[in-house]
């Protein structure tokens, strides 16, 4: 760990100082996220979960005690199909249910939102972060906020005058706070109708017309709205820190509300921070639980090594919006995380100041806090770890054969590089990014004569001197195969990438050259 943690100005360690100076010292402090599970639980939600992680990261440095809490909403209400979602016309018969109640049509888990939950708590680990699940469909059926909702029943008045200043049409006088799912239609289509100043609730089922009375003590049917159950959580779990997306910390929104409601339950809100939306570059669609057009902690994954999905998040201010990149700009952010790998390891100099502050962004993007790397990774650019990737026809092995002064270590480490690479290949890469090799089953290129006698130069001079010259003094010999035999260089360059690759363009030719070796490129070019 960096010996100025304490000092650190980054945004987790300055908001884990201001959660111990607002609420004190604290034998446990307790940090909440949380999500309905309505849909594929997507990258922009990810952004609330690692803020959380790396402010519970920052105070347990500090020496404290944490709890990391983090609660499905799987009794909230079904209300949109997403898109994405297989038999859709099965789910449409549930709208309205409590999505714990509704059937999960992937056939992976018990139910709708167990399904979305199983998929997040499967790959968290992946990213270094482990928290407690909290499951309020459970605790709501089983009656465990019973005294809450009973509490909130009592005042009544008080929560709708707070609500109130908050909204352009009051409450009506008939308002309660609370919900009823059908113990006839399982769905919150109902009217409360009167509650007998204890435990029992009277409702009617708006559809069917049917009325019962339920006991708050007993019954699976009953809730707090939102505005009311968050607040009630925060005092029931002891919550002092919880961050909130922009449409939740806007002025009126629900953070506004809550933090008045939970004085009604004897609690004061938790220190929080708002987070922006994440955008995604590069992959298309819009980021939507409820459309079903998502990007997914497993897409990320799938281009990205989990310790660089977590520099994305750590080293942007969690207020701050920020794209997610499959297109090009892949190859920046792979240069950019290695760029502050190589100020950590010193093998960058740098001022002071900014060697702290990267020092701490590389530290928090580590996966296990406690085995950070002792050696840098190999540093090899992404983009020509897709070069290696495509001339060895995908075959990582022979890649990190080929970077045979790699470490153990740095060969783990590449391995997971060159899976990312292949699969931003083969998912994202654009076209002229792409390309593979000629074999002997391959047509010539139909060279003429003067190409064939400079290509012919070419293949001798990498015979000699490929493998034994740097990038720079073997590029000698590329311009002086096309003037001794009149050719552009422009031109000439053409030419072996067409008798290369089959394209116009394609990788820096002298790098390229040295990265598929003096045998691949003589047996090729030896063709003409």
């Amino acid at each position: 760990m960096s010996e100025i943690n304490n000092q650190s100005t980054h945004w987790a360690d300055i908001t884990a100082d201001k959660i111990i100076r607002e609420k004190g010292e604290k034998p446990l402090y307790t940090c909440a996220s949380g999500i309905t599970p309505s849909g594929t639980v997507h990258i922009g939600n990810f952004r609330e979960i690692i803020t959380v992680e790396l402010v519970v990261r920052a105070l347990r440095e500090k020496g404290k005690n944490v709890r990391f809490i983090y609660s499905w909403d799987d009794y909230d209400v079904f209300r949109k199909v997403p898109k994405n979602m297989p038999q859709p016309e099965v789910l449409e018969k549930y709208l309205r249910f409590p999505i714990t109640l509704v059937p999960d049509t992937t056939g992976n888990a018990e139910n709708y939102a167990r399904a979305n939950e199983k998929r997040v708590e499967d790959i968290l680990p992946a990213v270094g972060v482990h928290p407690e699940y909290l499951y309020q469909a459970a605790r709501y059926r089983d009656s465990y906020y019973a005294e809450d909702i009973r509490h909130a029943l009592e005042h009544k008045d008080e929560i709708r005058a707070i609500l109130n200043e908050y909204r352009t049409e009051p409450l009506p006088e008939t308002w309660w706070p609370i919900s009823v799912f059908s113990s006839f239609t399982e769905k919150d289509t109902t009217t409360v109708l009167d509650w007998d100043g204890e435990w029992k609730i009277t409702y009617r089922d708006d559809e069917t017309g049917e009325t019962e009375t339920i006991d708050l003590r007993n019954t699976p049917n009953t809730k707090l709205p939102w505005r009311i159950d968050w607040p009630m959580r925060w005092v029931k779990e002891g919550v002092d820190f919880e961050p909130g997306g922009k449409d939740h910390l806007t002025e009126g929104g629900s953070y506004d509300t809550s933090k008045n409601v939970v004085k009604v339950f004897g609690g004061e809100a938790p220190v929080t921070m708002r987070y922006d939306f994440v955008q995604i570059k590069g992959h298309g669609g819009k980021i939507s639980s409820s459309s079903g057009d998502v990007v997914d902690l497993y897409d990320v994954l799938e281009v990205y090594p989990p310790e660089i999905v977590r520099y994305l998040f750590v080293g942007t201010r969690p207020s701050a919006e920020f794209a997610i990149s499959f297109d090009l700009d892949v190859l920046k952010i792979y240069e950019d995380y290695d760029n502050t790998e190589r100020i950590y390891f010193g093998l960058i100099e740098t001022n002071e100041k900014k060697r702290e502050k990267e020092k701490r962004i590389y530290e928090l993007s580590q996966v296990d806090d406690k085995h950070i790397p002792t050696e840098p990774g190999y540093q090899i650019p992404f983009r020509h770890l897709c070069n290696y990737l495509q001339i060895y026809s995908g075959d990582v092995e022979k890649v990190i054969a080929r970077l045979s002064d790699a470490t153990e270590s740095q060969k783990d480490r590449l391995r997971v590089r060159l899976k990312c690479a292949a699969a931003w290949l083969e998912k994202y890469a654009p076209e002229e990014f792409r390309f593979s090799l000629r074999t002997a089953d391959d047509a010539l290129y139909p060279a003429t004569d003067t190409e064939k006698a400079a290509i012919k130069a070419l293949c001798e001079a990498a015979d000699k001197y490929l493998d034994e010259l740097s990038e720079k003094d073997f590029s000698t010999y590329i311009y002086a195969a096309a003037k001794d035999n009149g050719i552009e260089n422009g031109d000439f360059f053409r030419v072996i990438y067409q008798c290369l690759i089959g394209k116009d363009k394609g990788p820096k030719l002298a790098s390229f050259l040295k990265a598929c070796g003096k045998d691949r490129i003589v047996e090729i070019l030896g063709r003409y």
